[in-house]
């Protein structure tokens, strides 16, 4: 389930609470009201701590950041204090830099084993993991702070129960403790209530009051290029998503299976320079959730994008499928093929707005392709 990572769920709950707060994440690092652009998840150290200042000098009192395993490994937050720590899954994913899972878990674990290590009067330490991941077991041993859990499958302290989902959201139960309460979420998926539990179960950590946060739960409506549904007055859902690990991949496609009442078009292609045993794990996703799986090129940066494909298709010898190697053609192809009843799910690049090709960066946003796509069929250009 690597594709939850629900930061943005986190700050609006903290600023419907009136707290001034900073993010640094995948998507951006925003300081009070000011937005910067981010080319890490975590930034180098030095960035990082300058970041940290400005959010001092902002009056900002809560920051929300995504710490990557990269940052992890390479020391980047070394030195930062941190009150609740958030686990939400384990999957393959950056092993051109970790080389194998169990290094991966052994980087992930260090952001626990870290915390909770110094006592401070009146600053409890929580690590807030996930039960329905078999990392969790490892990370509650490496850490010393009190450990919160969520989940679905498994017993948690905080638990979603009769979990419904259709093509305009999810609802379920929610069970924290003794309390009791109904969730209707503008989101939809099995990965989405995931998100909004590790949230709620942070929300708590830090003392917010659960109906309050529930009530920002439920206003939320996305967060960009995350199972983001593209509207053009077309009469079949049209998904962007930033699936780009077999996992994800696999959660997203399942995820549409709940709705989908005819055929599932999904697109998809492999970064280049990236972990290359995931190609043909991807392809095969593809081919056994999808009724017409289009392979195509992501961002390939040095290597041939041409060569990402052929490691695709070794997976899915025999199956069938359509390579269009032009991003934007295989958009356009399966806009060009849906009916009504169908679905169209663009995977990978989400919330992206560039394509890395070679040493170029070029524009590139699956969400403006999808509805020129949907345009031009419908006339509208």
């Amino acid at each position: 389930m690597e594709r939850r990572r629900p930061v943005t769920y986190w700050k609006k709950i903290f600023e419907d609470r009136h707290e001034k707060t900073g993010l640094i994440g995948t998507m951006y690092t925003k300081i009070a009201d000011t937005v910067y652009e981010t080319k890490n998840t975590t930034p180098d150290s030095v960035t990082l701590q300058k970041a940290f200042h400005e959010m001092a000098e902002a009056s900002v009192t809560t920051a929300i950041m995504e710490v990557s395993s990269h940052a992890l490994e390479l020391g980047r937050v070394h030195g930062c204090d941190y009150d609740i720590a958030v686990f939400t899954n384990l999957t393959q994913d950056h092993l051109d830099f970790h080389k194998t899972m169990d290094r991966y878990r052994q980087a992930k674990s260090l952001f626990f084993s870290q915390l909770g290590n110094a006592y401070i009067e009146n600053r409890p330490k929580y690590a807030v993991l996930n039960a329905d991941d078999e990392a969790t077991a490892d990370f509650i041993k490496a850490t010393a702070a009190t450990v919160v859990t969520y989940g679905i499958d498994n017993d948690a302290d905080i638990r979603a129960k009769d979990i419904k989902i259709d093509a305009n959201g999810t609802s379920f139960t929610l069970t924290a403790g003794k309390e009791e309460r109904y969730i209707q979420l503008k989101l939809i998926g099995k990965f989405s209530v995931y998100n909004v539990l590790s949230a709620i179960s942070a929300a708590l950590c830090a003392g917010n009051d659960l109906d309050g946060t529930i009530r920002s739960i439920e206003e939320i409506k996305g967060v960009a290029g995350r199972f983001e549904l593209i509207s053009a007055n077309q009469d079949f859902p049209v998904i962007v998503d930033y699936a780009h690990t077999p996992d994800s991949l696999e959660n997203v496609l399942k995820t549409v299976g709940e709705f989908a009442r005819k055929k599932i078009f999904v697109i998809v292609g492999c970064g280049g320079d990236r972990d290359k045993t995931k190609r043909p794990i991807m392809a095969q996703i593809a081919c056994s959730l999808a009724t017409d799986p289009i392979f195509t090129s992501d961002n390939p940066r040095s290597e041939d994008a041409a060569q990402i494909l052929r490691d695709m298709e070794a997976g899915v010898a025999g199956k069938e499928y359509t390579v269009i190697e032009d991003r934007r053609q295989a958009i356009a192809y399966a806009v060009s093929k849906a009916e009504e009843g169908d679905v169209i799910l663009i995977a990978g690049k989400g919330h992206e707005t560039y394509q890395l090709v070679g040493d170029e960066v070029l524009h590139f946003d699956d969400r403006e392709e999808a509805e020129k796509a949907i345009q031009s069929r419908l006339g509208s250009v």
